[in-house]
């Protein structure tokens, strides 16, 4: 058990399906001497839900965020609805407690700006919660990067209650968005896509094209109704096929060597002729992956950067830049519905 004088005092604002997993990991991390954490205490509108999970998580339950800030608490996470982000984040920010703010960042553009210009001017650390950026298997092919040219991906779930304040997209898509962009490094040409609301009065499943100015292209498919649970992406490089499986924290890499120039007299539709060439060969390889679960490396990650005053491993410009692709993708989907005479969608506000 930490000294609860030295240690960081942390707590998070909104229990729900996110928030309870951040409670769940704060209270593991105040069981690790290493890490020097305290769990003060979680808030949400729900008192009842409050004190269950802080009695679940031996932990106190506060009927508001001016409470917990009354309690001393220095960082928090944030994981009450979208909409609700950048008014919690400011209440927060302007006594300068740090804050890791779940995804999407905000429900616009604009507020994400103001959000960055609050975290300047109150000197503010915060973090942007976008988890699959501490999957062990992102984190192992990160160093296999050479010249990303094609990217397929594809995240589809089980349909459930959560999260239907916002459409796929923003739900599940902007998760791949935010690795896409990290991975090929390029701004963002054209995008195309279309969308459908299934079971929600949202955009439930998603197909997305996209090309970047480096000339690499990114197919997304997003569904929250599937019938199966798929974490998937794979992309090509120059000689190389990588393959990555978020679920099972799984890498998989495809190397071509041995290339050699096409034989002369080589006919490509004469059979004999072709196995008789000097074929490419292909080398499987599989870079070694730490299993670790995703949301303790993002917090743990959170935690350190608080205490060294350091550079987020996340930035909240990197949740306004993914933020701001998936709202094209939304505006996108949505003029593909009215030029098809779809049911009209929401269009993305900015």
């Amino acid at each position: 058990m930490p000294n609860t004088r030295d240690a960081l005092r942390v707590g998070v604002v909104g229990v729900g399906s996110f928030g309870r997993n951040h409670t769940r990991v704060y209270r593991a991390l105040q069981s690790d001497p290493s890490q020097n954490v305290h769990l003060l205490g979680v808030v949400d509108a729900d008192f009842a839900l409050a004190q269950a999970v802080a009695k679940e998580f031996s932990t106190s339950a506060f009927r508001s965020t001016d409470e917990l800030i009354q309690a001393g608490v220095q960082a928090v996470s944030v994981a009450v609805p979208t909409a609700a982000h950048l008014g919690v984040a400011r209440q927060l920010m302007e006594k300068g407690i740090d804050l890791l703010i779940e995804k999407p960042l905000t429900a616009t553009l604009a507020q994400a700006d103001e959000m960055i210009g609050l975290a300047e001017r109150y000197g503010c650390l915060a973090q942007v919660g976008h988890l699959e950026r501490f999957n062990p298997a992102v984190r192992a092919t990160l160093p296999l990067l050479t010249q990303p040219m094609f990217f397929e991906v594809h995240r589809l779930s089980i349909f459930t209650p959560r999260s239907l304040d916002v459409d796929v997209v923003l739900d599940l898509m902007i998760h791949d968005i935010d690795i896409v962009l990290t991975f090929a490094k390029s701004p963002v040409k054209e995008i195309r896509a279309v969308g459908l609301p299934i079971l929600s009065q949202k955009t439930d499943i998603a197909n997305v094209r996209m090309e970047f100015e480096s000339g690499c292209v990114a197919n997304f498919t997003a569904s929250r109704v599937s019938t199966e649970r798929v974490r998937k992406l794979r992309f090509f490089q120059p000689h190389q096929y990588v393959s990555i499986d978020y679920s099972r924290q799984d890498v998989l890499v495809l190397t071509i060597n041995n290339l050699t120039p096409e034989p002369a007299g080589l006919d490509p539709f004469n059979p004999a002729s072709v196995a008789a060439s000097a074929m490419p060969g292909i080398t499987p390889f599989k870079p070694a992956v730490e299993s670790q679960e995703p949301l303790r490396a993002e917090l743990m990650s959170f935690v350190r950067a608080v205490r060294e005053r350091s550079t987020p491993e996340v930035t909240l410009e990197d949740g306004r830049r993914a933020l701001a692709v998936a709202m094209q993708v939304v505006e996108a989907i949505a003029e593909h519905s009215h030029r098809v005479r779809l049911p009209e969608l929401t269009r993305a506000e900015s």
